[in-house]
């Protein structure tokens, strides 16, 4: 059992602690009981600390900070927490406790450990399953659904899975004898002594559990409808089930009804649809050259490796919830590919990519790994990481959203740290970064947001280690924290506001010289920045900019602004009395890709000093 102080100390470096929980408790309620429970369940954890008699507020940066506040009766929390643990679970609970002091005040340190999974799920009476057992999920305790006792009794019972469920509405002619023979094909290709190559199709399906007997007759599974279903049957199944493969301009998502992303509806059986999306995926990628050691003739090859795909687009099948209405996402990127598929992941986060592996579809993993479009046993991303690598690519990152219910794989298409990367870092930090904080920095400006997980993923870091060095870019004003807890990530500080953060202030005089609602607070890049007064015509304008007024006009008023003086968008927003996030997302990236704005350095969007200016054009024509 660790000390109290130690747990405090690791509460406070850290935006979140999966193995320690902080509580007031002056008395034990519920709250207590479910961490006790999530603490005793969590598969890989190994059990977890409570701190009782802890109290936290969040400061203006949007850290944790925790201190002891003490507790009154000790041995009577001790004694009410033992009672609970003992007769209100469905399996009593024997946790470790000890009384301790920390500036005075009196704390209590209990350690609950892992449960047997024998004895798992662990769960209030009262309740029942599945809302009475909870899972330790991050810093949070969450409720279990169906699928997460499933995970809990592990190989305690069969590995059957939601997969193998008669589908009531399906029948036999629902199967489509080109994946049947799609499938054939490809089996006699990696094994041409497979057993099952030598049943008739009937005998074949019910051997892949694509089909089960009742009262003997053969009816399809789900497994069965989504590998081998026809399309006609898939949209009356499930209408929902399909692959979409999106192209989007640029490195960011722009939910814009005017400016239509480009996309493929795939709604094929699996047999069908995943060389389908495989190959929409390469056609597009970069090519590389290589010439195998023994060969004369040069290969070209997409940059990052089929395998590494393959076994992406393999997770999102093998790994989606069946129950869930909703498509998987292909979501190709100028700079990367983002997989989303329905369903969290049933691993622990912390733990994957280690051996082992919990499948929600264990029916279409077997397939998928039997054609050699899988890897088993969970090694399928270690297998992505080291590709990637051996590509000299960075690592693919792995997120897991419980509320959203989603998983995503993102695939990272160039080589962090290229000269045109240090070029910009040197702007915006100058030569004080460490190699980690700069792939922090990169991550962040490619993907929009780093958090812990990722930083993690692309350093080798440790939980508390990463959550450090993002503090630390927090703290240099070059990252800005967003969300909080276990949901906590950061974002690049606006253009003009990444370095120099703690001594420099912006000045934006407004009418008369006045300062704007933001003069004199930290916030502007390269030096104290003091804008001329505004002409008389403008300053009169912006007066009125408050009042309601149409986009065109507020548009028109961005126009003037930064024709008469580039202007960065910390500027404008201040200026203009609006938020730089709502500015910026509703306004200036769409004038500037209308080409009604330009950046003042437009060959890196990015630059630590960028403003908004007139394009040529546009000034010839406002004279």
């Amino acid at each position: 059992m660790r000390s109290a102080q130690d747990l405090l100390d690791e509460l406070n470096a850290a935006d979140e602690s999966p193995r320690i929980e902080a509580k007031r408790s002056r008395e034990i309620g519920k709250s207590v009981l479910e961490t006790v429970i999530a603490f005793a369940n969590e598969p890989g954890l190994g059990g977890g600390h409570i701190l009782l008699g802890v109290s936290s507020e969040v400061d203006e940066k949007g850290d944790t900070h925790y201190w002891a506040e003490g507790i009154t009766d000790p041995d009577k929390i001790q004694r009410d927490l033992a009672t609970q643990c003992a007769s209100t679970l469905n399996a009593p609970i024997r946790p470790e406790m000890r009384v301790e002091q920390i500036d005075g005040k009196t704390v209590i340190v209990v350690y609950v450990a892992e449960v047997d999974v024998a004895q798992k799920p662990v769960y209030l009476k009262a309740t029942g399953l599945p809302k009475g057992a909870f899972r330790r999920i991050g810093s949070t305790d969450q409720r279990c659904t169906d699928e997460d006792l499933w995970v809990l009794r592990g190989a305690s019972q069969p590995q059957v899975g939601p997969d193998m469920a008669i589908i009531p509405d399906a029948r036999l002619e629902d199967f489509d004898p080109q994946a049947i023979a799609e499938y054939r094909r490809l089996r006699a290709m990696a094994n041409p002594r497979a057993e099952e190559l030598g049943y008739d199709n009937p005998d074949m399906l019910e051997a892949l559990s694509a089909a089960r007997r009742v009262n003997g007759a053969l009816k399809p599974t789900l497994a069965g409808i989504v590998l081998f279903g026809k399309p006609m049957a898939l949209r009356r199944l499930f209408p929902a089930l399909r692959i979409d493969y999106i192209r989007v301009a640029g490195t960011q998502w722009i939910d814009d009804p005017e400016r239509r992303f480009q996309a493929l509806d795939i709604r094929k059986p699996l047999m069908l649809s995943l060389p389908v999306a495989e190959a929409s995926i390469v056609d597009e990628l970069p090519k590389g050259f290589r010439l195998p050691e023994g060969e004369l003739q040069s290969r070209q090859e997409p940059i990052l490796p089929r395998k590494v795909i393959r076994e992406a687009l393999a997770n999102a099948v093998m790994h989606r919830s069946y129950q869930e209405h909703s498509p998987i996402q292909i979501i190709r990127y100028s700079n990367r590919i983002e997989i989303l598929n329905p369903g969290y992941s049933l691993k622990d986060m912390a733990s994957i990519g280690t051996p082992g592996s919990r499948l929600r579809n264990p029916a279409v993993a077997a397939v998928l790994h039997e054609l050699n479009w899988a890897e088993t046993k969970g090694s399928g991303i270690r297998t992505m990481r080291r590709l990637a690598g051996e590509a000299g690519l960075p690592l693919p990152e792995f997120a897991s959203d419980r509320q959203k219910n989603e998983f995503k794989v993102t695939l990272f298409l160039h080589h962090l740290l290229t000269e045109e990367d240090y070029a910009w870092l040197k702007a915006l930090a100058g030569e004080t970064l460490s190699a980690d904080e700069a792939k922090a920095l990169i991550y962040a400006r490619e993907t929009g947001a780093v958090d812990n997980t990722a930083c993690r993923d692309f350093s080798g870091l440790d939980t508390l280690q990463a959550s450090s060095l993002l503090r630390r870019l927090r703290d240099r004003g070059l990252l800005e924290k967003q969300g909080s807890g276990s949901r906590t990530y950061y974002t690049l500080s606006s253009p003009g506001e990444a370095a120099g953060r703690e001594t420099l202030q912006a000045e934006l005089p407004l009418e008369g010289g006045k300062q704007g609602p933001e003069g004199g607070k930290p916030g502007a890049q390269g030096g104290k920045r003091a804008l001329p007064d505004l002409p008389p015509e403008l300053a009169a304008r912006l007066a009125k900019s408050g009042q309601r007024q149409s986009t065109e006009s507020l548009r028109q008023l961005i126009r003037d602004l930064c024709g008469w003086q580039p202007l960065r968008g910390e500027e404008l927003a201040t200026l203009l009395h609006k938020d730089l996030k709502y500015l910026r997302n509703k306004h200036l990236s769409e004038m500037v890709q209308a080409g009604d704005l330009a950046f003042l350095y437009p060959e890196s969007p990015n630059h630590a000093l960028q403003a908004y200016t007139l394009p040529t054009r546009k000034r010839e024509e406002e004279r």
